[in-house]
């Protein structure tokens, strides 16, 4: 398989997310989720998505589609379109699968993927991520990571405009 095929098998809808799912689970996988927009993807991003897999075998991420970023940054947002973004991530190594959403949360899809672990960043604390007391609920855990400081879209994207 070209690496370029590998990267794109990697990004699927949610029916194929639930397949690899269960086959991994029957393959005694770890599953961890997590989700984001990750419009501009950066060092921060990348030592947090590390981290999340880093709690399982498998990393599963639920992207925001276009429209789903509009309504939680703005209309100026996302700057990167969401195939780019999903591409993006599907080509790291510690990830698995990527899947677009356009929910305003991931609470489907995460109830879909069933995971071991639900991994968030460290702006959340576990009584604010969806999908928290589902996971929990079923016999998961719920993982806050740490940010890497100085680093953000937002902060990023503020820089430019001062230049």
């Amino acid at each position: 398989m070209q690496r370029i095929e590998w990267i794109q098998n990697k990004i699927v809808g949610p029916e194929v997310l639930a397949k690899r799912c269960n086959s991994w689970r029957t393959l005694g996988r770890k599953i961890v989720f997590t989700n984001g927009c990750f419009d501009i993807l950066h060092h921060g991003h990348l030592s947090y998505l590390a981290r999340a897999a880093d709690q399982g075998n498998v990393l599963v991420i639920g992207v925001n589609t276009d429209a789903s970023v509009r309504k939680l940054k703005g209309p100026e947002r996302p700057l990167t379109h969401e195939n780019d973004r999903a591409f993006q991530l599907a080509s790291l190594l510690c990830v698995d699968a990527v899947c677009l959403f356009d929910e305003p949360t991931p609470e489907a899809l995460i109830q879909l993927v069933r995971p071991d672990v639900l991994a968030k960043g460290g702006d959340y604390t576990i009584d604010t991520i969806v999908g928290a007391e589902f996971v929990l609920g079923n016999g998961g855990k719920v993982e806050v990571i740490p940010f890497v400081p100085g680093y953000s879209t937002t902060g990023i994207i503020d820089s430019i405009k001062k230049l």
